[in-house]
C-alpha cells in the first residue's frame, strides 16, 4: 500500500498523538546525531513533550551551545539594529524633513509678499534686507550679461567690416580686370567708378613715334 500524505494539523486522538510524538522524536534525535558525526557540526536539540518532559541531545554540551548561541545573537543585534529601531529612526528623519519643508514653504510665501500678517518688525526688516541683497545680485548679473552682449556685438561688427572690405576689394579687382562699368548708386560705387576712370587716363602710351615733341602733341590733338 502506498503511504498517504500526512496532513499538517493537530492529531485529535491522544493515543495516536503520543505514538506519533515518540516516533518523530526518536527520528529527530537520530538525525541530530548523524548530522554531528557526519559533518562535525555542533548540534544541540531540546524537546519538551506535551506533558512537559524534557528530551535533549548535544554533540558537546547543551549549556555551552546555548551560551554560544546567545553570544552570537547579541553580536548580530549590536551590528544590525532591530526593525523597531530602524522604524523609529525613519520616523524621526521624516518628521525633521517635514518641518524643514514647512519652514521653506513659509519663507517662500513671505518672499512673494504672502502671509506677512504674523511677522514682527524685526522679521519684516530681515525680509526687506534679504530682498534688497537679492535684487542687487540680480541687477549685477543683468549688467554683466548686457556688457557681454555688447562685446559680442562689437566683435561681430569687426568681423562684418573685415568681410565687407574683402568684398569691396574683390569687386574693384573684377571691375579693373574686365573693364566693367559699375552701376550708378551708392557713394562706394561712385568711388569705384572714379578709380576706374583714373586708371584709364593714367595708362602708359605704347605707340612708337619719331619726331619732335611739338609734332607729337599736334598729332594727339588731331586724334582726339
Amino acid at each position: 500500500m502506498v503511504r498517504g500524505k500526512t496532513q499538517m494539523r493537530r492529531i485529535e486522538n491522544a493515543t495516536s498523538r503520543q505514538v506519533t510524538f515518540s516516533k518523530r522524536r526518536n527520528g529527530l534525535l537520530k538525525k541530530a546525531f548523524e548530522l554531528s558525526v557526519l559533518c562535525d557540526a555542533e548540534v544541540a536539540l531540546i524537546i519538551f513533550s506535551p506533558r512537559g518532559k524534557l528530551y535533549e541531545f548535544s554533540s558537546s554540551s547543551t549549556r555551552e551551545t546555548i551560551e554560544r548561541y546567545q553570544r552570537n545573537t547579541k553580536d548580530n543585534h549590536t551590528e544590525n539594529p532591530s526593525d523597531e529601531q530602524n522604524m523609529q529612526q525613519l520616523k524621526q528623519e521624516t518628521a525633521s524633513m517635514k518641518k524643514k519643508i514647512e519652514l521653506l514653504e513659509i519663507s517662500r510665501r513671505r518672499l512673494l509678499g504672502e502671509g506677512l500678517g504674523s511677522c514682527s518688525i524685526q522679521e519684516l526688516q530681515q525680509l526687506e534686507q534679504q530682498l534688497e541683497r537679492t535684487v542687487g545680485i540680480i541687477r549685477a548679473r543683468k549688467m554683466q550679461v548686457f556688457r557681454q552682449q555688447i562685446e559680442d556685438l562689437k566683435e561681430k561688427g569687426k568681423v562684418l567690416a573685415v568681410e565687407n572690405a574683402l568684398l569691396c576689394k574683390k569687386v574693384n579687382l573684377t571691375i579693373f580686370c574686365f573693364g566693367l562699368e559699375p552701376p550708378q548708386g551708392s557713394n562706394e560705387e561712385k568711388a569705384t567708378a572714379a578709380c576706374t576712370e583714373n586708371s584709364e587716363v593714367s595708362d602708359v602710351e605704347t605707340e612708337l613715334f619719331i619726331g619732335p615733341p611739338e609734332t607729337r602733341n599736334k598729332r594727339n590733338s588731331l586724334q582726339k
